[in-house]
């Protein structure tokens, strides 16, 4: 049965599906707008977001991590930079603003600033609905065949298995990515996804279990870290990193190959033939697709070559290899079958933990969007066809804006799951919607 409306009379102009950091950028790019206009004129919007609270791969959280962009491409920065929505107007409610320009470091923890966006999102909550897990999204047709606006059921967060549907003139989808899982392969108790990490390894720990060898599967920044940390936390355990490359390939953060983060390089690449457009991911993968910082390679490489002076190696790494079956050990841990690939010579490792930092895929829209599903055009390659303001093109009929915030780096390039330009999207997407309620 339908869902009734929570509000008949409110039809909402922008409402958000998931509420991570594009998402929590835009409803701060609706909020100072409304800030100075009278209530007639303001835009109502409304985030929903499944998790009880604010959470950004908080399974990764490793004290020590720094982020990998600067803190000037914050939430507002790069769209308003005199916004108190800024990462510096938090250190400086925090009291750890000097304590942070002695640094000298444009590199903030990545825990300081989950914190950042954590005060980010409290100061926005009214606009927020935590628990409320999107389960459908259904276009709505007028007499007149127009789809001026769609309805989105959630459950209710008070968890008694209702549904609330509510209706808007536009959505922003805003999911994030989901762990992705190498075919053959399933999480168990034993087997995580790097994103599990902290909690898991947490929970090994409390409870005392001996973890005598840890196996962490993938070459990219995840996985190293994932092999540093584990190293750090069981300090008796084997620790094997196992990848296909012969070594850890250095992240290109160089300043140029950086300019591929830029604005102006999204439009440059939305512009550019398909065929340019693969080029350019092609020539500035090593920008951040399975690739290390050059200081933790470095700290690892030192880390194993200490251990062979003092004659007791924890830290392996096996390269140029692959796994190529797990099964369940008699002792309750995982025989882990790895082979080199240069001979085809195989081994098996007995393991208490496998770790699989093997990254992220985007989700599924069809299966969110269902009959909205069918209204989105596509190209060639069977991709949602996405215009310059992250606006999905639709079949004619529909008035509606459906909005991308993430999944679409055919259309935008390597920024579109990346903080980079999460604040200037969120003015592109925001000065999208205005344009077209004023139109209305």
């Amino acid at each position: 049965m339908k869902s009734p409306l929570l509000d008949s009379e409110v039809v909402h102009d922008i409402l958000g599906i998931g509420f991570g950091p594009s998402n929590l950028a835009l409803s701060i790019a609706v909020e100072e707008h409304n800030r100075s206009l009278p209530a007639d004129r303001r835009l109502n919007a409304l985030f929903l977001e499944r998790q009880p609270r604010f959470g950004w791969h908080r399974g990764m959280l490793i004290d020590d991590a720094t982020m990998q962009v600067s803190f000037l491409k914050d939430l507002v920065t790069l769209r308003n930079p005199t916004s108190d929505y800024s990462f510096l107007c938090f250190l400086r409610e925090q009291g750890r603003l000097i304590d942070f320009l002695n640094q000298k470091t444009l590199f903030p923890l990545r825990v300081e600033f989950h914190e950042y966006f954590e005060w980010a999102a409290a100061r926005v909550a009214h606009l927020v609905s935590y628990g409320s897990e999107v389960v459908s999204v259904d276009p709505v047709r007028g007499d007149d065949g127009e789809i001026a606006h769609f309805d989105v059921t959630s459950r209710d967060p008070s968890g008694s298995g209702a549904t609330i549907t509510r209706r808007a003139r536009n959505i922003s989808v805003a999911m994030g990515l989901e762990p992705h899982v190498p075919p053959g392969l399933e999480l168990a108790e034993r087997i995580w996804h790097n994103s599990e990490l902290i909690p898991r390894a947490t929970a090994l720990a409390d409870a005392g279990e001996p973890v005598r060898r840890a196996v962490v599967l993938g070459a990219g920044q995840s996985a190293a870290e994932a092999v540093d940390y584990l190293h750090r936390t069981f300090p008796d355990a084997e620790v094997c990193s196992v990848f296909a490359k012969y070594g850890y390939t250095p992240a290109d953060d160089s300043p140029f190959a950086n300019r591929i983060f830029d604005p102006e390089a999204v439009d440059v690449y939305f512009s550019a033939p398909s065929e340019v457009k693969q080029s350019l991911i092609d020539y500035h993968r090593s920008t951040n697709y399975s690739v290390v910082d050059m200081e933790l390679i470095e700290a690892l490489y030192a880390t194993a070559y200490r251990e062979k002076v003092a004659g007791r190696e924890r830290l392996r790494f096996l390269n140029v290899s692959r796994i190529r079956a797990v099964d369940p050990a008699a002792d309750g841990g995982l025989d882990v079958a790895v082979e080199f690939l240069p001979t085809g010579e195989k081994q098996v490792l007995s393991a208490d933990v496998l770790v699989l930092a093997t990254g992220y895929r985007p989700r599924d829209l069809s299966s969110l969007l269902g009959e909205a599903a069918k209204l989105c055009l596509r190209d060639d390659g069977d991709e949602i066809r996405v215009g310059r303001d992250h606006r999905v093109e639709t079949v004619p009929e529909v008035s509606a804006g459906l909005y991308l915030q993430g999944g679409t780096e055919h259309t935008h390039g390597l920024t579109s799951t990346l903080l980079s330009t999460v604040a200037v999207r969120a003015e592109e997407i925001h000065r999208s919607v205005q344009s077209a309620r004023l139109t209305v």
